[in-house]
C-alpha cells in the first residue's frame, strides 16, 4: 500500500521554463547591382570612374570654398557678388544631390548620416539654405574643406591614415592623464589669479577673480600680451614664479601623448581604405572579409 500523498508525490514536478534563445541579428541584405555598382564609384577609388567622380568632388570642394572665401571680400564681392552667389547655389544643390545618393548606395543610410564624413556631408549644405532665413551664415561654408579629408583614400595614402589613426589611438590611451592635468591647470589658474586679485587689486587691472585667471591662463602658455602686468614686488615675484611654472607645465602634456604614442605603435595593424558597402565606414584589416563595425560582406559579389 502506498502511503497517503503518494499518488500526489508520483506526479511529474513540471518542467523549469526554458531560458529565451537571443534572436540573432540578421546579416545585413546585400546590395542591388546597381547600388552595388553606385556605392564602389563613390565611396571606392580603385575603379577609373570612382578615382575620377573622387577628383572631380575635390576640384569642387576645392572651388566653392574659394568662391566663399573671396565673396567675403568686399572690392571682389562688388563686382562678382551675384556671379559668386550663383555660384555658391550651383555648388550647393550639387553637394546636396551627391549627399541624398550617398544615402542611396549604402546598406545602412542612417549610419551612414551619424558617421564622421555623413555630418561633415550635411553641414557642407546647411549654412546656404540656412542662409534664407539667418543672414550671414553662407561664412559656414568652409566647413566644406574637411570634406578634404578624404584625399588620403582618393590617391591610397594609406599610411596616412595610420598614423592619423594612431594619433587618434595615443589620444583616446592618454584621456584620462590629460583630463586631470587639464583639470591641474585650471585650479592653479583659479588660486593664481585669485591671489593677483587680493595683491594688486583693481589699480593694476586685475578688478576681478576671472580677470585675474585669464592673466593667470596668458602667463603660464608664456603668450603674455601684456595688456596686464603686476605693480606691487609681491605680484611680480607670484608673476615670475608662474612663469617658470608654465615651462614645466607645458612639457607635461607632451611626455603623456607621446607614452601613448608608444604604446599605440606598438598596437598597429596595417589598415585598407576599403568603405564597408552597408555603414561607408573605413578602416578594415587589408585581409578582412567583412566589417568590423557593422558585420557586412566588404566584398560580396566576389
Amino acid at each position: 500500500m502506498h502511503p497517503k500523498g503518494s499518488k500526489n508525490m508520483s506526479k511529474a514536478a513540471p518542467n523549469p521554463p526554458r531560458p529565451r534563445r537571443r534572436r540573432r541579428k540578421s546579416p545585413p541584405a546585400h546590395l542591388t547591382p546597381w547600388r552595388n555598382r553606385l556605392h564602389e564609384i563613390i565611396f571606392e577609388a580603385d575603379t577609373r570612374l570612382g578615382k575620377a567622380f573622387d577628383v572631380g568632388l575635390i576640384a569642387a570642394i576645392l572651388l566653392s570654398v574659394l568662391a566663399v572665401s573671396l565673396e567675403t571680400v568686399d572690392s571682389i564681392s562688388a563686382r562678382h557678388g551675384e556671379f559668386l552667389l550663383t555660384l555658391e547655389w550651383a555648388f550647393t544643390v550639387m553637394f546636396t544631390l551627391e549627399y541624398i545618393v550617398r544615402l542611396i548606395s549604402v546598406g545602412q543610410p542612417m549610419r551612414y548620416a551619424l558617421s564622421f564624413f555623413g555630418v561633415v556631408d550635411l553641414l557642407a549644405v546647411l549654412p546656404t539654405y540656412l542662409s534664407l532665413v539667418f543672414a550671414g551664415t553662407q561664412g559656414l561654408l568652409v566647413i566644406r574643406i574637411l570634406r578634404l579629408l578624404r584625399v588620403f583614400r582618393v590617391f591610397k595614402l594609406a599610411q596616412y591614415i595610420e598614423q592619423g589613426d594612431m594619433l587618434l589611438q595615443a589620444l583616446r590611451h592618454s584621456r584620462y592623464k590629460i583630463t586631470v592635468f587639464l583639470l591641474s591647470v585650471l585650479f592653479v589658474a583659479l588660486i593664481m589669479g585669485t591671489l593677483m586679485y587680493l595683491i594688486e587689486g583693481d589699480q593694476s587691472g586685475f578688478t576681478s577673480i576671472p580677470r585675474g585667471m585669464y592673466w593667470a591662463v596668458v602667463t603660464m602658455t608664456t603668450v603674455g600680451y601684456g595688456d596686464i602686468a603686476p605693480q606691487t614686488v609681491t605680484g611680480q615675484v607670484v608673476a615670475g614664479f608662474l612663469m617658470i611654472l608654465g615651462y614645466s607645465i607645458i612639457a607635461v602634456p607632451t611626455g603623456i601623448v607621446s607614452a601613448g604614442l608608444m604604446q599605440a605603435s606598438r598596437e598597429e595593424q596595417p589598415i585598407s581604405t576599403q568603405a564597408c558597402p552597408q555603414c561607408s565606414l573605413e578602416g578594415h584589416d587589408y585581409d578582412a572579409l567583412h566589417c568590423k563595425h557593422c558585420g557586412a560582406e566588404l566584398n560580396p559579389g566576389s
